[in-house]
Formats: C-alpha cells, sequence, structure tokens
C-alpha cells in the first residue's frame, strides 16, 4: 500500500511539472525584438514570391534569435512596386521584391538584363544572375539608395492568342497584342509585325473575351491564375522575354545593422532565393497542367524563326542598353 502511494505521488509530481513547462510556454511572452522590419510584396499570400518572403522573414527571425523580425504585406498592401521602390529610398519600406521591369525605371543600365530573346533558357539567365554580372548590379544599386540582396525568379513571358495559334513569326502579324505600359514591350511587339495595344492587366480578360484584342502575353502561372486560358485557348511557348526579379532592401535600414547581420540577412535571402525558384517550377508545372487539361493548344517557334526574331530585336538592343552593349553582348556570349 504504501509502495503504491508512493507511485501515485511521484505520478502526480511529473504531472504537475509538465503542466507547468506548457504553461510556461503558452504564457511565456518573446522577448522583443530589436528591430521589427517591414516588407512589401505585391502578389497574393499563395504566390510563389509570397511565399520566398515568408521564407526569409521566418530564416532572419531563427538566425537573428529573435532580435529582428520582418512583418510581410502581401497583396501590394503597401503599395505597387513603384510606389513601394520611392517608399525605399528614404527609408519607408524596409524590404521588398521587384520585378526589373519596374526597377529599370529608376535605374535604367538594369534593362540590359530583360532584354527580350536575350537568353537562351533558364539556366542561361541563372548563369548571369548568379555570376559576375548578377552580383554588379545587386551592387551597383547603393546609387539609388537601395540594396540588392538576392535574385528571384518570374519565369518567361509567352504570347498567348484568342484569334489563330502561333506556329511561326508570320502569324503574328497583324494581331492586336496586350502589352504592359511599356515603351519596350511595346516596341518589341512592334518590331515581331503584330500591333502593341498597352493595356491594364484588370482590362485583359474582357478585351479578350469581346475580341477588342487577339491576344496578350505573360507566365503561365499569370496565365492561369487570370483564366485567360479559358478566352485565349492558343499558348505559344516562344519565352520572349525572362525578367528576373531582385529582393531588396534600403540602404537606410541596411546602414542600420551590424556587419554580421548583415552577413546573416544576405544569407538568408540567398536561401529564400533558392526556395523561390522550387516554388516558381511546381507552380509553372501546375499552372500548365491546368491549362492544357482545359483544351489549351501549345505551340513553339522554329530555331530559324528564333534566329530571325533576335535580328529584329538588335535596334531595340541598341535603343535601351545604350553604353551597355558590352555587357549584353558578355550575356549572349556566356
Amino acid at each position: 500500500m504504501k509502495h503504491r502511494r508512493l507511485v501515485f505521488a511521484a505520478i502526480a509530481v511529473l504531472c504537475i511539472s509538465v503542466a507547468v513547462i506548457v504553461s510556461v510556454k503558452l504564457f511565456a511572452k518573446e522577448p522583443e525584438p530589436e528591430f521589427v522590419f517591414t516588407y512589401a510584396e505585391n502578389q497574393s499570400d499563395g504566390y510563389p514570391t509570397s511565399m520566398g518572403a515568408y521564407r526569409f522573414a521566418e530564416l532572419v527571425k531563427e538566425r537573428s534569435g529573435g532580435r529582428i523580425r520582418i512583418i510581410v504585406y502581401t497583396s501590394a498592401k503597401l503599395g505597387r512596386e513603384a510606389e513601394v521602390i520611392e517608399q525605399m529610398q528614404y527609408g519607408g519600406v524596409d524590404f521588398t521584391r521587384v520585378s526589373l521591369s519596374q526597377l529599370a525605371e529608376f535605374f535604367p543600365e538594369m534593362n540590359v538584363l530583360q532584354m527580350p530573346y536575350l537568353y537562351d533558357d533558364a539556366d542561361h539567365m541563372w548563369s548571369v544572375l548568379e555570376g559576375e554580372i548578377g552580383d554588379y548590379f545587386l551592387d551597383a544599386i547603393k546609387s539609388i539608395d537601395l540594396c540588392g540582396l538576392s535574385w528571384y525568379e518570374s519565369g518567361a513571358r509567352n504570347f498567348y492568342t484568342s484569334a489563330r495559334p502561333v506556329n511561326k513569326l508570320s502569324d503574328l502579324k497583324g494581331l492586336k497584342i496586350r502589352v504592359q505600359q511599356s515603351d519596350l514591350m511595346v516596341d518589341m511587339v512592334n518590331a515581331l509585325g503584330a500591333e502593341a495595344v498597352p493595356l491594364s492587366y484588370e482590362e485583359v480578360y474582357s478585351a479578350l473575351e469581346l475580341g477588342t484584342i487577339d491576344g496578350a502575353e505573360n507566365n503561365w502561372p499569370s496565365y492561369e491564375d487570370t483564366d485567360h486560358y479559358k478566352v485565349a485557348k492558343y499558348f505559344c511557348e516562344d519565352e520572349h522575354t525572362r525578367v528576373p526579379e531582385m529582393q531588396l532592401c534600403s540602404l537606410h535600414t541596411w546602414n542600420l545593422l551590424s556587419e554580421a547581420d548583415k552577413q546573416m540577412i544576405r544569407e538568408c535571402a540567398l536561401e529564400s532565393s533558392q526556395y523561390e525558384r522550387e516554388m516558381w517550377k511546381e507552380r509553372v508545372e501546375s499552372s500548365r497542367e491546368t491549362a492544357l487539361s482545359n483544351g489549351v493548344v501549345v505551340t513553339t517557334l522554329t530555331q530559324r524563326d528564333t534566329e530571325r526574331i533576335r535580328a529584329l530585336m538588335q535596334p531595340i538592343y541598341e535603343k535601351y542598353c545604350g553604353d551597355n552593349m558590352d555587357i549584353l553582348e558578355k550575356i549572349r556570349k556566356k
């Protein structure tokens, strides 16, 4: 009997100990962080770039022991990309991920990395971004009060049409193709014999449905996410542009950090980049599968047409790259 009482007492003590430990973990407050930073992302929560941002914030919190916390605001809650860049230049936003098409408006030299029909494929682009040229641009934007941390994937943009499939270059002739409100994209589409129609993103679906335009251009995830595959069933995988994206820190924020924290944040940014690329690949495969299962017809251009197109792009390269033609030639030969 005495033995049983001792056993029960021991069990009771153990239960109380476990309860105390659980209570401490549940109710103990996390230590106050030394820094709380903002991160602006214009895509929705489930988009690969947003997932990369969350991964970055998680890594920084973990490796700083909670000293540095980054709050991610998705769905353009802190403004559109151009607005966010302006805010970062005076320290209003701390971190972001932006498209080079937006960043080039502030730093035109960046145009050389997003020229149409420049890269052979994704591996070619990443060999550039992860090499000497990519490192140069990550550092160069300090001149506009921004600090480049890492590169993000945004896939390849392709043409899709409702009027007819694009099997060869001449099939584009006369088609009205929606483009971003970008002089570069207007010039590219017009050079291919189509008619560029700058139009806001939100208007594309109805314009395709009504026949106001004959087609548009974007990557697989955006094509699927916007339901454009329902009104433009022909998708030409010409991969005319690969527009890299950059993860940034405001230089004002960067200068608040110790050298050790800067190194740690760079490492976290690079790791989040690898993660984002994996998420992007999965999303592309999923989006492509959804489109195909809904009757989308996929075509490609011949190598001969691709070579002809690159020749047509030469005046555009010279117009937009100016003094950076030497960098462009290095990219083409890489």
